[in-house]
């Protein structure tokens, strides 16, 4: 059966009939430059509605998502999207709203995005939000350059950044973007950031620490009010990357650990899209000493209307047209909002819950580097299994053929042959129960005949592939033959 809509094109089959439209023909030549004008025709396929709709629908379906099939990402948090969210945000008063119109228009709007702000300010502990960033790495960025004007502004030449060797890799990669120098602190026994070493590193030059706090082993850091104090007694600022809020959201808050700038993942917290390439949202909060250097504008209220307040002395200015995005925003506000204050903590403590009960029915099969109570997610190493001649990636892709989506592999880095598992709180405890089956099928099928799993996915649309020539060699074009 062919594959690729090109495969199914017939000549002159037609998916839509546009009128005329009324408009004489003008010559291309006459207003575009004819160096700028393709002169190959461009092949595209003809098919019928009914043939175009059943090719989509069908590739939908051989795609993974989360309302078809377990998602234990980690990292990644890819929790579920309640369709009440999609609804609202597709209310035509919002989607028919343009950002230019004039704030007496856009009051209703300008009223959500100002308690929006308020929320997550309260549930992070700081004083100030800005709703501009459009994804958690864009959040990252602009919480650097605002430490990076905070020191400028205070004639303070500080050139490095601290960053675990756990941490995500976009931290050091914001950081140096800013231009800052990255410094490297180890990790401890039980997989937290070594007190010690940070001691001997901390100096005049450290303009900041990145955290992630629980890191990305799922360990929350014990030492957080020291490590705080080191810093700040060095005149330097704690930065807290938000990927890992979803496990302590109402139970504990950035600011109360000593932070002073945060960054949020809306769609790993607080429930909206996630991945495919499209619009996200990466609020940033700081305390109130970082307040002036927030990127305009923020949403005010004066007592009788909401304005967009510009009056930020020391802004590191836009970092995003408009105010943000605006939908993803609305997706987030609609989920704190039908959640309430106890359904955020109740949600952060059944991830915390599902972690660990995963992690203690695993562990027998498969080595636990940290054997530690873990927070909402945990890593699991492969290397048993590797030694009997099957590596981690291959575990990973035998999972695909039970319709469960793959955790992320081999990181952290400090964990050799990494299986990262995050169940998230919206997982019954069946299909919890159905997952650890699977993975004590594997290792069990791994000890038996280790070569069935090798040659997995079996099961997918795309079976197993080489890859090594996939990736020296990758077909990324279609062209008929006669082309």
């Amino acid at each position: 059966m062919a594959r690729l809509i090109f495969e199914k094109s017939q000549k002159g089959r037609r998916g839509c009939l546009l009128p005329a439209t009324g408009v004489p023909e003008i010559d291309a030549d006459s207003i575009i430059d004819s160096s700028l004008v393709n002169e190959e025709d461009l092949y595209l396929p003809e098919a019928s509605e009914l043939t175009i709709s059943r090719h989509f629908i069908n590739l939908s379906q051989k795609n993974h998502f989360i309302e078809k099939g377990f998602y234990p990402l980690g990292s990644c948090t890819m929790k579920y999207n309640p369709k009440i969210n999609e609804r609202i945000a597709n209310f035509h008063n919002f989607t028919r709203l343009h950002p230019y119109l004039p704030i007496n228009c856009t009051q209703g709007s300008l009223e959500i995005m100002h308690d929006l702000q308020n929320y997550l300010a309260d549930i992070t502990g700081m004083d100030s939000i800005t709703l501009q960033p459009a994804a958690g790495s864009h959040g990252e960025l602009t919480g650097m350059l605002i430490v990076k004007a905070y020191f400028k502004n205070k004639g303070e030449k500080r050139t490095k950044v601290i960053v675990p060797d756990s941490a995500h890799g976009t931290n050091p990669a914001s950081a140096r973007m800013c231009g800052f120098d990255i410094i490297e602190v180890k990790s401890n026994q039980k997989g937290q950031v070594d007190i010690h070493t940070l001691k001997e590193m901390v100096n005049e030059d450290i303009a900041a620490i990145m955290l992630t706090n629980p890191n990305t082993l799922g360990f929350f850091e014990e030492d957080i009010l020291e490590i705080s104090d080191i810093l700040h007694n060095a005149g330097a600022l704690l930065y807290y990357d938000g990927a890992n809020l979803n496990a302590v959201m109402g139970l504990v808050r950035p600011g109360d650990m000593g932070f002073d700038i945060v960054h949020i993942n809306t769609h790993k917290t607080f429930s909206t899209p996630h991945g495919g390439g499209g619009p996200g949202a990466g609020p940033v909060g700081v305390k109130k000493f970082l307040e002036s250097y927030l990127p305009v504008p923020t949403i005010s209220f004066d007592g009788e209307k909401y304005c967009l307040n510009y009056n930020h002395l020391n802004t590191i200015g836009k970092v995003r047209s408009f105010y943000g995005n605006f939908g993803i925003l609305l997706r987030a506000y609609a989920y704190i909002l039908s959640m309430g204050k106890q359904g955020l903590k109740q949600a952060a403590m059944d991830a915390v819950l599902n972690a660990n009960y995963l992690k203690e029915k695993l562990k027998t099969a498969y080595h636990l580097p940290y054997d530690y109570q873990c927070m909402h997610e945990f890593v699991l190493s492969g290397d048993r299994q590797k030694e009997q001649g099957v590596n981690t990636m291959a575990i990973a892709k035998k999972l695909m053929d039970y319709d469960v989506h793959p955790p992320t592999v081999y990181f952290p880095l400090i964990v050799s042959e990494a299986l990262m598992i995050e169940p998230t709180e919206t997982e019954p405890k069946e299909v919890l129960d159905e997952f650890i089956e699977t993975m004590l099928g594997i290792a069990k099928e791994i000890e038996e005949n280790p070569e069935q799993v090798l040659s997995s996915p079996q099961k997918t649309p795309v079976k197993k592939i080489d890859e090594v020539l996939a990736a020296r060699k990758p077909d990324l074009c279609y062209k008929p033959d006669n082309t």
